[in-house]
């Protein structure tokens, strides 16, 4: 038992799989990091863009 234990707790033939599995977590949260910086900047900037074409099309049609 005790050679057993030994074993188990010499062997590294899983410790690759548990860095890539970190560091795939760690790619994958800073990718949803970035795209919620970006959704709100982008929700920010498509507000301002319709709010600036509602007025275009006020104006357009008042002129005709």
């Amino acid at each position: 038992m005790r050679t057993l234990l030994k074993y188990f707790k010499s062997d590294e033939s899983g410790a690759v799989t548990v860095d890539w599995v970190v560091l795939t977590a760690a790619i994958v949260g800073l990718g949803l990091m970035i795209i919620l910086v970006f959704v709100e900047a982008l929700t920010g900037a498509t507000s301002l863009l319709y709010l600036q074409l509602g007025t275009a099309m006020d104006t357009a049609v008042a002129l005709n």
